[in-house]
C-alpha cells in the first residue's frame, strides 16, 4: 500500500543494499550494466543502493532485476525497510506496527537482539 508525500512520518521505502561479486571483464561490466539500470554506486562504501516505494510495474521490474543480478552474477543483496530519506520523491509503503518495530531494530543494528538500548 502506498500514501501520499504528506504523511512521511508514517511511511518508509525498501532498501536495496547491492555487493557486487568479483568477476571476469566481461562478466564485471555486465553486472554493472545490470545494476546500472537500477540502483546508485556509492564510493564509500563500494555498494550499489536502490529504493522501492510500491510493488507498482516499476517496483517489480526492480526488484527482478535484483534476483537476476544475484542469480547469474552472485551479487549479494539485502533488503531492508528505511524511513523514508528527506530528499525521497518517490511513492512510500505505510508503516503497520510491524514495519515500525522493524525499523527501530533496523535503526540498533548494533545493539543485540534482546538488549535493552541504552539511555
Amino acid at each position: 500500500m502506498t500514501t501520499s508525500p504528506n504523511s512521511r512520518d508514517n511511511a518508509w521505502v525498501l532498501e536495496a543494499t547491492i555487493q557486487t561479486a568479483p568477476a571476469a571483464d566481461a562478466q564485471w561490466q555486465k553486472q554493472l550494466d545490470k545494476l546500472r539500470e537500477i540502483a546508485a554506486y556509492e564510493p564509500e562504501t563500494q555498494t550499489w543502493h536502490a529504493r522501492l516505494g510500491a510493488l507498482d510495474l516499476a517496483g517489480v521490474q526492480m526488484l527482478q532485476t535484483l534476483l537476476d543480478a544475484a542469480r547469474v552474477h552472485g551479487t549479494e543483496v539485502d533488503l531492508a525497510p528505511v524511513a523514508v530519506p528527506a530528499h525521497w520523491k518517490g511513492p512510500v509503503f505505510t508503516r503497520t506496527p510491524d514495519v515500525a518495530a522493524l525499523l527501530e531494530a533496523q535503526t540498533e543494528r548494533g545493539r543485540p537482539l534482546g538488549q535493552l538500548p541504552l539511555a
